[in-house]
């Protein structure tokens, strides 16, 4: 059996927000009117925190109501002909409800809450809400499991790792601009093919087998495949 060849998928905002979840960069820095350091730092989760809490709930009853579009479901597909391995800086879960089954999630996962006082006690989250005075099994309040800005990214080392292996890297719907993800890009080998799919590209430097798509991500993924299966399977 002939072993598919590893396709490593490096996705932002840019594919969560074609199936209507906001982003805050395209507003100068607030997301849904929030200054960003205000519901997604440690000192806001310390000034605030029923503000933090109210505006994931948000965030949450958002992304229920969102739904996975052409993009998601293509990189979906793929997995039948490529070993794919989605790296995804949204929280959302749009990746795996279009069937997508390798994700990993460098900024954590909006349904998942997490303890204050031990970071390894994560729980699953089956609704929109969580509030002030729930709990984790040892009695601290839960928060949520997302990686806030000024904070580690404790999957940075495998997504790393998956970047180094990859025959084929892809960016979709991401400007590039948010590190460490951005610097993904650093541990592609040189013969490795680089795709990027973007309405606006960011400046990438001139490699062998380097294919750009002026795009958003819906109406790109369909050219990206196309060429995928035609030249790289």
């Amino acid at each position: 059996m002939v072993q598919k060849k590893k396709l490593v998928v490096l996705t932002g905002a840019g594919i969560s927000a074609e199936s209507g979840i906001a982003t805050f960069r395209d507003a100068d820095g607030l997301w849904e009117g929030h200054d960003v350091m205000e519901v997604a730092s440690p000192q806001g989760w310390r000034k605030n925190p029923e503000l933090v809490l109210d505006f994931y709930n948000q965030r949450r009853k958002n992304a229920m109501e969102a739904k996975p579009n052409q993009g998601h479901f293509i990189l979906a597909e793929l997995e039948q002909d490529f070993d794919v391995r989605i790296i995804t800086q949204n929280v959302d879960n749009l990746h795996e409800r279009a069937g997508s089954t390798n994700v990993l999630h460098l900024h954590g996962k909006l349904f998942e809450s997490r303890s204050t006082l031990d970071p390894s006690l994560i729980y699953e989250m089956k609704s929109w809400e969580l509030n002030l005075g729930d709990k984790c099994a040892r009695g601290s309040q839960l928060r949520p499991n997302i990686v806030w800005f000024g904070e580690p990214v404790p999957m940075m080392e495998k997504a790393v790792e998956e970047a180094i292996r990859a025959d084929i890297f892809l960016v979709v719907g991401t400007s590039l601009v948010v590190y460490p993800a951005a610097s993904l890009l650093d541990f592609i080998s040189e013969e490795s093919a680089l795709l990027v799919v973007d309405p606006k590209l960011p400046a990438i430097r001139k490699r062998p087998n380097l294919h750009l798509f002026e795009e958003k991500a819906s109406t790109g993924m369909k050219k990206v495949a196309e060429l995928l299966l035609s030249k790289y399977k």
